[in-house]
């Protein structure tokens, strides 16, 4: 299928593409990798009147590190979050979890924020950001705002994102010195998205945890991070008992949605072996020397 009939503008500010929002409303879409919204519109289940290209504007994109904060442009490919060395120091788990979206050549032309404004609760960067406590700055006609992922995401495919806004940047916490991390992800085929994803990070003292985060994709309307539950296994030993018991404790929390073609055992299966995977996988090292 092809698109309905749309008119077309390619902004050259940041200023310029909100003039045009707030022209246009809810008649129009901003476009910007283009790898959801295309296919969307291609079957019309999207059909803007107008169609806002953001890729003139190149003050939406780059990756900037400010003492313990990583700042990346929403208009930032997942091809860079992927490969930069900064990105890879700062905030390992997320150019791990970059390095899984889709194809190459959707990494090369699909954006960070294009995929936080999406919000497909299966995606890698709602579930990276949720899990590590990002933020999201919005640019809209009134200034900035800057709203917490876990706030920003409010269901499926809806966001916190107005009309008349714009994803300017997402903010990271720099990852903390001897920080652990895993990415698990599951599909039916490489470049799908995924069935279930776990994200976590840990902190060690000696052999036992002194922190631990666990967020979960493609359970639930939104990723779903489990801090309480994480919070509950924090002064255990990092060894095989506790490992099964934490990812008993996540399978069991979670309520998936059962699927025609995908049951909620299934899935919860599925998330206690990718739980268990991710967490042998961030305590190797405290496993080979204590055990």
């Amino acid at each position: 299928m092809k698109p309905a009939v749309f008119s077309y503008h390619r902004p050259h500010t940041l200023e310029e593409a909100l003039s045009l929002l707030a022209q246009h409303g809810f008649d129009a879409k901003v476009i910007a990798g283009g790898q959801s919204l295309a296919p969307m519109m291609n079957m019309r289940f999207a059909q803007p009147a107008h169609l806002i290209d953001l890729n003139a504007l190149p003050q939406l994109s780059g990756v900037t590190l400010a003492g313990e904060v990583l700042s990346i442009g929403a208009m930032t490919r997942h091809h860079e979050v992927a490969t930069s060395g900064t990105v890879r120091a700062a905030c390992p788990l997320l150019a791990e979890a970059a390095a899984t979206i889709g194809h190459y050549a959707i990494r090369q032309r699909g954006t960070l924020g294009g995929s936080l404004a999406h919000a497909d609760p299966a995606a890698q960067m709602p579930l990276i950001a949720s899990t590590l406590g990002a933020s999201i700055e919005i640019a809209g006609p009134e200034g900035s705002r800057e709203v917490p992922c876990a706030e920003f995401l409010i269901a499926v495919m809806t966001t916190d994102l107005a009309a008349e806004e714009i994803i300017r940047a997402v903010h990271f916490p720099v990852a903390r010195p001897g920080e652990r991390h895993a990415f698990e992800i599951f599909s039916r085929r490489h470049g799908d998205f995924a069935i279930a994803a776990c994200a976590l990070t840990a902190m060690l003292h000696g052999n036992r945890f002194s922190s631990l985060r666990i967020g979960l994709g493609g359970v639930a309307d939104t990723p779903l991070v489990l801090d309480e539950l994480a919070a509950g296994f924090v002064g255990a030993p990092a060894d095989a008992p506790t490992l099964a018991a934490i990812a008993d404790a996540v399978a069991g929390a979670i309520d998936p949605y059962d699927q025609p073609d995908i049951s909620a055992a299934y899935r919860r299966d599925l998330v206690k072996a990718l739980t268990a995977r991710a967490l042998q996988r961030a305590t190797q090292s405290a496993n080979t020397t204590f055990n």
